[in-house]
């Protein structure tokens, strides 16, 4: 019997071992791509789920009414802000003009910084819970949505990138934790954002990497609110082929990546594309030789999607990770001083990253304790990170050391 049952056991084991050989991982051994393994989101959206959590709000929230730093700090120029004003009146129009470096600049200013305003009002009542910063924020966004109808002339995919990238992040808080804002009022300001924003930015655009960028990012975001998987999915498989085609590693080969659809098909017009610039080096961006300003543009946008795809149960940083670490750690030993050498653009950059570091960093070092020695040291020394008044602000705030 105990001969039986010790040739039962290794036949048991004998099996089990030959399933795991012919069923093993068919990846074995194998080097993966960048886009491996396949993330994707869950059936249903996260809300709310733009940009930040319910988690890590409550995070900031516990760390401001405790008087801890820097997140009382940042509260407070948030606060001192014109964009958390409790006086401010609200300027929609009803055709947004925008043409190069908006000029002309019909009601440009006014939008993006109305929809930073409604976000900022959200934060504010979200840590306060003073109902008027709601309040304040829900007239701004209702004002929008009774008027707006279309954004024109050269600049108007860019703008509604700009803008719908705010909205989104704004509507999320207050819909989804303040009871005040009426079912006939989110209705229209979805129909604004289905309607007026989204047809603008989820088709993408082979300019300068950091529209495209941006435009995914409002895309996303509205995809999330609108609960619409189908442009989340779309938005989301653009993003993933302008990252590696922004930021170049090493292992990409000789020359950059190029994003689907660019025509980018020989060499020269690579070249031409990422400013001149004829050496490739890990970090480098497509944009870094033209200035750092639209450089954090394009970092920035891809550190919000990877953040929202997050929430939404679709982790991206693991694909997009790296990219982001090295073009974030890149660019910050340039803008905290160091001379470029003479093949880097000429041997001469032009800075002016601004508040960008923030959620790629508090991602990559805080969460996963990834050591980035430039970037620690560029985010912590420009704490508290403001706004760049054009689709971004707070940053601070919302993800310093925020391990939500």
């Amino acid at each position: 019997m105990r001969t039986r049952a010790l040739y039962l056991a290794l036949a048991t084991a004998l099996a089990a071992l030959l399933a795991g050989v012919l069923t093993g991982p068919a990846t074995a051994g194998q080097t993966q791509p960048s886009a491996a393994p396949e993330a994707t989101p869950k059936a249903a959206f996260t809300h709310p789920g733009v940009l930040v959590s319910r988690a890590q709000l409550d995070f900031v929230r516990s760390k401001v009414n405790a008087g801890a730093q820097p997140w009382k700090g940042a509260y407070d120029a948030m606060l001192a802000s014109p964009y958390a004003s409790l006086s401010r009146t609200p300027k929609p129009r009803a055709v947004v003009e925008c043409g190069p470096y908006s000029d002309p600049n019909i009601g440009c200013t006014d939008e993006r910084q109305d929809a930073l305003a409604a976000y900022s009002l959200s934060l504010a009542w979200y840590i306060s819970r003073d109902s008027r910063y709601a309040d304040k924020a829900i007239q701004i966004m209702d004002a929008w949505s009774a008027t707006i109808k279309d954004h024109t002339n050269s600049n108007a995919p860019l703008q509604t990138g700009w803008a719908g990238s705010s909205w989104p992040r704004a509507a999320e808080i207050i819909r989804y934790t303040y009871d005040g804002w009426s079912a006939a009022s989110i209705d229209r300001f979805k129909t604004m954002l289905r309607n007026v924003y989204l047809p603008k930015v989820i088709g993408g655009s082979n300019s300068n990497g950091n529209w495209e960028l941006t435009m995914m990012e409002a895309a996303t975001g509205i995809s999330v609110f609108l609960d619409d998987r189908t442009s989340y999915d779309k938005a989301i498989a653009k993003f993933r082929g302008r990252v590696p085609a922004y930021v170049y590693l090493e292992s990409d080969g000789a020359l950059p990546k190029t994003a689907p659809g660019s025509g980018l098909d020989t060499r020269d017009k690579i070249i031409n594309y990422w400013q001149g610039q004829s050496t490739f080096v890990t970090g480098l961006t497509q944009e870094t030789c033209r200035d750092f300003t639209h450089t954090g543009y394009g970092i920035s946008s891809i550190s919000h999607v990877a953040e929202t795809s997050r929430i939404q149960g679709q982790d991206l940083y693991p694909e997009v990770g790296e990219r982001l670490r090295q073009a974030l750690g890149f660019q910050s030993k340039y803008e905290l001083g160091e001379a470029p050498p003479s093949w880097l653009c000429g041997g001469s950059v032009k800075r002016g990253l601004g508040p960008v570091t923030e959620v790629g960093f508090n991602a990559l070092h805080t969460r996963l304790g990834t050591a980035m020695t430039n970037t620690q040291k560029l985010t912590e020394q420009q704490r508290p990170a403001g706004t760049n008044s054009l689709f971004l602000g707070w940053e601070t705030l919302t993800h310093a050391e925020n391990p939500a």
